[in-house]
């Protein structure tokens, strides 16, 4: 299936990835938002395997749409970001239309103090489209919800001048729009800023409906690897949910190490499954348990919403306080107590303790 530029095709649109999520998310806006029109997709492609390939699947479907994919090989040496900006400075100026996926990444916030589109366009990174939206309506600095808190980096303080101009782009004004497409919850919305719902139709419409399995499937999460919660705490935690769900199939994350799985297969007995798709579409196409067990994450926004219809039920388990690190966030408890708490159509699980 094809498009076929139409009336929104006369805009010219530059969408800028980083991740299969977020290029997932770029085709349910052109679906919802911009019907008929033609997108230009530059991939900005990170180094990590699991999730180039991803990347790679996942462009095909933008390809399958018809969309223009351009991959930037954009980490792939020092040279690189100087290479890859080069290339798409012209295309960023002549650009009517922006849209992101990820306003904290660094990439991005210098990719948009060049551009000078009048129509900026967010669409979701998961769970952090909540923080960069409350963060742009206090008038603070762009930082993601698991980093330390305290004092800015060296690398923070170079980089300052560059991401106030970027959040500076980012807040509406009489010369620019700024838009959210979201499925995620806000409490908080940046004056002047507009909020399209995600309702993952081009996910829906595309596939499945799934087959469904009388078992339950877990969804892996990458706390561990981004230093939030403890990696034998999380292990048992798995376990016991395993074992008192009957769960047989875990899901890894794209970030998660494989020295961690590893561990996973030996000690619970779960079948590990790397998937080549986001989730989301995943679970669509099927087969998926009836019951999807999942711990604070994107995954118990957007699975009730792509899985619309069906009778798989999604369940989500709390972080118990005693699993962090002494080197998370203080406001990583908040935060993950907030993600579980505003998600819709799910079932919430008490925190496990040890078998």
């Amino acid at each position: 299936m094809s498009r076929r530029a139409g009336s929104a095709g006369s805009t010219s649109t530059l969408a800028f990835v980083e991740s299969p999520v977020q290029l997932l998310n770029v085709l349910e806006w052109a679906h919802a938002q911009a019907p008929g029109a033609t997108l230009t997709l530059v991939v900005l492609s990170p180094t990590d395997p699991m999730t180039r390939g991803q990347l790679r699947r996942m462009a095909e479907l933008a390809r399958d749409e018809g969309h223009t994919v351009r991959w930037e090989e954009a980490r792939g040496g020092p040279a690189a970001p100087f290479q890859t900006i080069g290339g798409l400075t012209g295309m960023l100026r002549r650009a009517d239309r922006i849209v992101l996926g990820d306003p904290f990444s660094r990439y991005v916030q210098l990719l948009l103090t060049i551009t000078k589109a009048r129509d900026l366009v967010v669409v979701d990174d998961g769970t952090a489209t909540m923080e960069f939206v409350a963060q742009l309506a206090r008038g603070e600095r762009l930082v993601r919800w698991h980093r330390k808190g305290g004092r800015p980096g060296p690398r923070d303080l170079i980089f300052a001048p560059v991401s106030s101009k970027a959040r500076r782009r980012l807040t509406p004004s009489s010369k620019r729009k700024v838009a959210i497409f979201s499925s995620m919850p806000m409490d908080e919305i940046p004056p002047g800023v507009t909020v399209h719902t995600n309702d993952f139709s081009w996910t829906r419409f595309r596939f499945g409906p799934p087959r469904i399995t009388k078992g339950a499937d877990m969804v892996g999460t990458s706390l561990v690897e981004t230093g939030v919660v403890d990696g034998d705490r999380y292990l048992e935690a798995v376990r016991t949910l395993a074992k008192t769900h009957g769960a047989t199939r875990y899901f890894a994350h794209r970030r998660e190490s494989t020295d961690k799985l590893h561990r996973l297969a030996a000690e619970t007995g779960l079948e590990i499954v790397r998937p080549d798709l986001p989730l989301e579409l995943i679970a669509r196409r099927g087969p998926i348990g009836r019951t999807i067990l999942s711990f604070p994450s994107t995954v118990v926004h957007t699975l009730p919403l792509a899985l619309t219809g069906t009778e798989v039920r999604v369940a989500v388990c709390d972080i118990d306080p005693g699993w962090l690190t002494e080197n998370a966030s203080p406001r990583a408890q908040g935060f993950l107590s907030g993600v579980t708490g505003t998600a819709r159509d799910v079932t919430r699980l008490s925190a496990v303790t040890a078998a």
